[in-house]
């Protein structure tokens, strides 16, 4: 049995905050932020919005595209380090306010590798047979550990959350190959303490070489070449980093996904926001080969090859 992604949606604030509303509150300007990042705004949740609400949200659209009700769901899987509070789980209450009354529900921690870590829980449980419908959430909510004082990371973070539901599709559809990861040795380049800490030298080189090494290996690890690719949807970190994966796989930039400038970086959220949009906006299409890869705090990373479609 193959699983693969029956279902999407997500949701963003409303709430914009511009490069210039930047300039507002720390020493940076437009023109350092787009150059070095790629970011010209990002959406920020308003105080009454919390991680659970804009997964619930997310939750809701991916199952009305699935055409799958919550009674239906076997397993809810959210990846966030941005909880409402440390228990119960905002995959829980989510399943409580979606009416997913027979759903197993837990929250897994891999920072802005979450999602793939979360994907590849729930491909576990259609492919062995045991659950047919599960639900995945990537949501943050990262400007409540965001230190709005801090220039070198409050410019690159965003709000946000985006969903899928995994079940059983087509021989020929679906989950490929996969790589997870994690070197726990770095988890002093970037962390929380109250606020985010990041070493960004450090993390860069890091990802730089990660993101493109995953990319290849689950390719092979597919029995597929860099020519069978259709579409890359990387982590939206940083442009260049980005930039440096697409390079590896020998991709047109008009087969990567970029919604960095738009959102910024939204941790676990980041793919799926930007498998939405692509899908939306017609450059996901049935059949391609879709290579997701992604990196974070820890330091982890993941990465899949999946033939998109049912």
């Amino acid at each position: 049995m193959n699983a693969g992604i029956i279902g999407i949606g997500r949701y963003l604030p409303e709430k914009i905050m511009t490069n210039l509303d930047m300039e507002k509150i720390v020493d940076t300007s437009d023109e350092w932020i787009r150059t070095r990042t790629g970011i010209e705004e990002r959406r920020l949740a308003e105080d009454n919005i919390d991680t659970s609400d804009m997964a619930y949200f997310a939750a809701q659209k991916a199952l009305e595209d699935a055409g799958v009700t919550a009674e239906d769901l076997d397993m809810i899987i959210v990846a966030t380090v941005t909880p409402d509070r440390p228990f119960p789980s905002v995959a829980c209450m989510i399943q409580e306010r979606l009416g997913a009354k027979k759903a197993c529900a837990y929250d897994l921690s891999a920072a802005c590798a979450g999602f793939m870590y979360g994907i590849i829980n729930g491909k576990q449980f259609i492919e062995n047979g045991d659950y047919k419908n599960v639900l995945v959430v990537g949501v943050e909510k990262l400007s409540k550990i965001t230190d709005w004082n801090d220039r070198n990371t409050a410019v690159l973070f965003g709000d946000g959350a985006g969903a899928v539901v995994l079940g059983p599709v087509s021989e020929n559809k679906g989950i490929l190959s996969f790589e997870l990861g994690a070197d726990g040795t770095g988890a002093k380049h970037l962390y929380q303490d109250e606020y985010i800490i990041m070493n960004g030298r450090e993390v860069f080189k890091f990802a730089v070489r990660q993101m493109g090494e995953s990319a290849v290996n689950v390719i092979e690890k597919a029995g597929l070449s860099k020519e069978d690719v259709d579409f890359l949807v990387p982590h939206q970190a940083n442009i260049r980093i980005m930039e440096a994966a697409r390079e590896r796989l020998e991709l047109p930039i008009e087969k990567m996904s970029m919604t960095i400038n738009k959102y910024g970086n939204t941790s676990a959220a980041s793919i799926p926001i930007s498998i939405v949009e692509e899908v939306e906006n017609g450059r996901i299409k049935d059949g391609d080969v879709v290579v997701m890869v992604g990196f974070g705090g820890g330091l982890t990373w993941g990465a899949i090859a999946i033939r998109w479609g049912k």
